[in-house]
């Protein structure tokens, strides 16, 4: 914690603005928040952001030291379906987010990884997002794989970007879709108009391809196996979305009022296969659909 005492010269303005003033690195909004959480003292005493201070007074100031940028271990359970040295498989639930971010500085897979396998935290990886290769969205469940070392998530990364990874979602989709199994190919780039989304954009946009095959339809809705061929951000909900079929519970890219009751984005990664980075064997996983999903598709049946 960084501790700075100030007296005051020139009393011409409240006291955020001024500390603002002797602090240009640190935000109004954080200097405020400092005030209210008494990290501030004037004479010795807390006080409001809006007091004026007087010529001679002493302000002191606690700067708290910034959360650490690596995550640390926590024993939260994991669904592991392969393990050795160099890799682990897991089962990603809905609703846990794959690593630390602003908001979810706990809870995380990673760490729960840290926790399970330490060895990852001293294999000189990325300290923020120790092993990751590639990501889920929160609401996104199923297969993932994690590297155990820098040599071998060096060689994944190489294997996914070579197009060598196949990855097949479900995703129960709204309406009829046909035919029964087609490709999109469309590319992909920043939502012009609402910059954190994506969008199928004429120019500017990277390749992007899914290919899908229906597995099953159901009233008002459609469950696909989607093949990602390439691995662009909100691919699959993108282009499902761009020919007028959403994923049910997708708000972002769909329907703000969902006609179908679902807890989340119904989209699972079922299938993940790869050869092995180091012993070259051919590994193949499934995932079952996770009970929250199942559940809504019952009550579809129904």
């Amino acid at each position: 914690m960084q501790r700075v005492t100030l007296q005051v010269k020139e009393p011409l303005q409240r006291l955020d603005r001024y500390l603002a003033e002797h602090f240009p690195e640190l935000s109004r909004a954080t200097i405020q928040r400092l005030i209210k959480e008494e990290h501030v003292r004037v004479n010795g005493k807390p006080t409001k952001a809006s007091y004026f201070p007087v010529l001679g007074d002493l302000v002191e100031v606690e700067i708290p030291a910034p959360p650490s940028t690596e995550p640390t271990p926590e024993e939260l359970p994991l669904q592991i379906v392969y393990e050795d040295e160099d890799l682990l498989v897991l089962i990603k639930p809905p609703g846990m987010v794959v690593h630390p971010a602003p908001g979810h500085a706990s809870g995380t897979l990673v760490n729960a990884l840290l926790a399970h396998r330490p060895d990852i935290v001293r294999a000189d990886l990325d300290p923020a997002r120790p092993g990751i290769v590639h990501r889920l969205d929160r609401d996104t469940s199923g297969l993932l794989v994690v590297a155990a070392n820098r040599e071998v998530q060096s060689k994944l990364q190489k294997l996914f970007k070579s197009r060598q990874v196949d990855k097949v979602y479900l995703a129960l989709l709204y309406g009829d879709l046909s035919p029964d199994q087609a490709a999109i190919e469309a590319p992909i780039g920043r939502d012009p108009v609402q910059r954190k989304r994506m969008a199928v954009v004429a120019e500017g946009g990277r390749y992007a391809r899914t290919e899908y095959r229906v597995r099953e339809r159901l009233p008002g809705a459609t469950l696909v196996e989607a093949h990602l061929l390439t691995g662009r951000t909100h691919q699959l909900r993108v282009h499902f979305a761009s020919i007028g079929h959403p994923v049910v519970g997708d708000a972002t890219y769909g329907h703000r009022r969902q006609a179908i009751d679902a807890p989340r984005k119904l989209l699972h990664a079922w299938r993940l296969s790869f050869a092995h980075p180091t012993t070259g064997e051919q590994l193949t996983f499934t995932a079952d659909m996770p009970q929250d999903m199942a559940d809504v598709i019952q009550r579809l049946r129904a």
